[in-house]
């Protein structure tokens, strides 16, 4: 050794340093030492693993296993794992990571190192969440640890509601035992109790109502009763049952779950798919009559559907949630199917009157006050009546000009909607200095039967004048 220049080895020694690093950090060489020290550790048992199943019982969901689900993918390891899925988020254009089953990522807590992986059984690809964390540890750490996890996972799912989703059962078969049977989309819908065509003093006690639901959760206890809230909204096509429905959801910034009955093959499914709902949802049967009806063809029956409204099932699945039934008419159905209890709530949606009127062309035309607004109470006076559907989509095609979308309102209530003689009425109404002329030429004027050709409305008259929406009772 004495033949060799000192500076030499210094200079050696770094290089091998250097390499040995390379080899180590560079290939990937060290992520396959510690997986080797893993194995060896795992063959003396100085690990302990903790399972947690995406199921309880193979039924009812595990809500911790979408807890750790949120926790897991927010640590920065995920990044470190050998596989990650990209998957698209709350907002298309943003790309998140996703933990690929049998991976394992790393957690550090309160000084000791824990690991976390997925395995999917075979051929039902359930979910479950495996803790590997050492037996010196467990006891110091792992109810701080849990606690830990349900501590941040709350605190992203408050955030998340910034997000609604919306739901939708799949049909029969689509999703193999164990999956979820509801798939889900973001929920956009812009509706707010603001905008609906609802009275003001109807709106406010329909807020007071939920609001007072929400701060109810020991005086149902108390009761005995399961913690939820049922509405029943009847009403012809096109009177805004499902808009109300938005403004719920985005009042309470719940999500929704929007339940299809002709995609379930039985009562036992209805079961099931509500047993999958979570806390904090609005879920939703629309057309329910429909399905009521002797003549009609359906896999759920009377006592499945009844079943499902019944405070006994909900109260399995979880509480603080709103059920919402749509119906053209509640006339034939039976009385105690819509008893307190499974409904408690009755809000009728008649066709459009004056006051709703006005509330649509806020919103869709930006007009609070018009000239021509008198004209349009006195014809509502005389009972013509339409949808607010149908008022909308007229606003909607004439929004450029809001006498002439106006103008096509007062042509379509006062003719059989088809929109002769149009130009006369309003002619002959009006003068001509007070609105703009419609044109049909280039910019022509929307009419109901226009709209109903586009759109595909169809108009259902009622000869008799119409009040504002009824809400029966505002109970307990």
């Amino acid at each position: 050794m004495s033949g060799y220049n000192p500076i030499f080895l210094v200079i050696l020694s770094l290089v091998i340093g250097f390499v040995i690093r390379w080899l180590l950090f560079k290939t990937g060489l060290i992520q396959s030492i510690r997986k080797v020290l893993r194995r060896v550790q795992d063959w003396f048992h100085v690990h302990q693993f903790l399972k947690v199943p995406e199921f309880n019982d193979a039924v009812q969901r595990n809500h911790f296993h979408r807890k750790v689900s949120l926790y897991l993918h927010s640590l920065p390891s995920l990044e470190d794992a050998d596989f990650t899925n990209l998957v698209s988020g709350h907002d298309q254009n943003d790309i998140v990571l996703r933990l690929d089953p049998n991976q394992t990522i790393q957690d550090h807590f309160l000084g000791a190192t824990l690991f976390w992986f997925e395995q999917k059984t075979q051929p039902d690809r359930i979910s479950s969440f495996v803790l590997k964390i050492r037996k010196t540890d467990k006891r110091r750490i792992l109810r701080q640890y849990l606690r830990h996890i349900n501590t941040v996972a709350e605190e992203m799912e408050n955030q998340r509601k910034r997000h609604l989703r919306l739901f939708m059962n799949v049909a029969a078969g689509e999703g193999s035992r164990g999956e979820t049977r509801w798939r889900s989309v973001p929920f956009t819908h812009p509706a707010t109790f603001e905008t609906i065509a609802m009275e003001k003093d109807l709106k406010n006690r329909i807020k007071s109502d939920i609001e007072s639901f929400l701060k109810a959760k020991q005086y149902y206890r108390k009761l005995g009763r399961a913690w939820k809230r049922s509405f029943l909204l009847y009403g012809a096509s096109g009177t805004g049952k499902s808009s109300f429905v938005a403004a719920i959801a985005n009042f309470l910034r719940y999500d929704v779950y929007d339940v299809d009955l002709s995609k379930i093959r039985c009562d036992s499914d209805l079961k099931f798919l509500l047993m999958e709902t979570t806390a904090k949802s609005i879920v939703v049967i629309e057309d329910l009559d429909r399905f009521l009806e002797p003549q009609t063809e359906s896999a759920v029956t009377v006592r499945g559907i009844q079943s499902f409204m019944d405070g006994i099932l909900s109260a399995c699945c979880g509480e603080e949630r709103m059920m919402v039934f749509t119906m053209n008419s509640k006339e034939w159905v039976d009385p105690n199917l819509m008893r307190p209890g499974r409904v408690d709530v009755h809000i009728h949606f008649p066709v459009c009157d004056f006051s709703a009127f006005k509330t649509l062309a806020s919103s869709y035309l930006g007009v609070r006050e018009h000239k021509l607004f008198a004209q349009v109470e006195d014809i509502f006076r005389q009972g013509a009546s339409l949808s607010p559907a149908e008022i909308s989509e007229l606003m909607i095609a004439n929004r450029n000009s809001p006498s002439r979308a106006i103008k096509s309102v007062i042509g379509a209530l006062q003719s059989d909607g088809d929109g002769r003689k149009y130009a006369e009425m309003i002619g002959r109404q009006t003068g001509v200095d007070d609105v703009d002329v419609p044109s049909f030429g280039g910019d022509e004027l929307f009419t109901v039967k226009d709209s109903r050709k586009f759109y595909g409305f169809f108009k259902k008259r009622n000869g008799r004048r119409t009040n504002y929406p009824k809400i029966q009772p505002l109970g307990p």
